[in-house]
């Protein structure tokens, strides 16, 4: 599918079966996978569409889903293994989304050779897409996007609540993001903040934002030095950064964070 399709497809998918439950949930379409993790009756139906679509142009890509994923964690394996692969995010942001927040979006992201060439990422409130390929540079509807320069001191968000107010060194207290990566990967690319800072992170959440935030000239990679490979060995921290030059700043103080002292550094990064 050319990348235009693929976004179409995803616009088509979110006007079918999610935009018409936006703030019109009905009793019994919303329910927990594990408690306080929502899912709904859109998150469903969409990866089904999705998946579909994917499996139809690409019959030998693993489509790794996050609904399927729960379901079936075996599927996580197959998608670390796989040569060609996609992530889908039906509805990136499901809590802002119950709670009738347009911050909500529906994510692909395309593998080849363990490494995000594509990805796509469609907040259907706000009508905006936001688009990269690898070399290819990040868009958000059309128009190339590239990071504003950072301003005399870094702003950093978090979403992990435990980690809010608290400073890295001589930084500013942590902010929380907007609880949906599909909003705050573009939000970053955009200057609204310099770093994000992310606990036990999943592929379908961010291999689309890290392209685009790479494509941008960001930086993302892990609380241990290492560049973010959604295919690679589960990173237990990640920053997402305005550029390499923040990232290895803030790398360097995450340690002092609750919770991530047993995790050490790796020389060389």
């Amino acid at each position: 599918m050319e990348t235009d399709d693929v976004l179409s497809m995803l616009q088509q998918v979110a006007e079918k079966v999610i935009n018409p439950r936006f703030r019109d949930l009905a009793a019994g379409e919303v329910m927990e996978k594990n408690p306080g993790d929502l899912v709904t009756v859109a998150d469903h139906e969409a990866e089904v569409l999705i998946t579909e679509a994917l499996q139809r142009a690409y019959p030998d890509a693993v489509v790794l889903g996050e609904e399927a994923t729960s379901a079936d964690p075996t599927s996580l394996d197959r998608f670390r293994a796989a040569g060609h692969a996609f992530t889908v995010d039906p509805v990136d942001g499901t809590k802002n989304f119950v709670a009738g927040s347009p911050d909500h979006a529906v994510m692909v992201a395309e593998l080849n050779g363990g490494e995000v060439v594509r990805s796509w990422i469609w907040q259907p409130q706000h009508e905006v897409a936001y688009v990269a390929e690898r070399g290819a540079g990040a868009w958000r509807d059309g128009e190339r996007l590239t990071r504003p320069p950072l301003g005399d001191a870094l702003r950093g968000v978090t979403s992990r609540r435990s980690w809010l107010g608290r400073a890295l060194g001589t930084l500013t207290a942590l902010d929380l993001t907007w609880v949906c990566c599909g909003v705050d990967y573009p939000h970053l690319v955009e200057g609204a903040a310099d770093y994000a800072l992310y606990w036990h992170p999943k592929p379908w959440d961010h291999a689309p934002g890290a392209l685009l935030l790479h494509e941008a000239g960001g930086f993302v990679g892990t609380f241990d030095g290492l560049p973010y490979s959604p295919q690679g060995d589960p990173a237990r921290g990640l920053v997402a950064a305005a550029d390499r030059a923040s990232y290895d700043l803030v790398q360097g103080l995450v340690h002092a964070l609750p919770g991530v002292r047993g995790s050490h550094p790796r020389s060389g990064s």
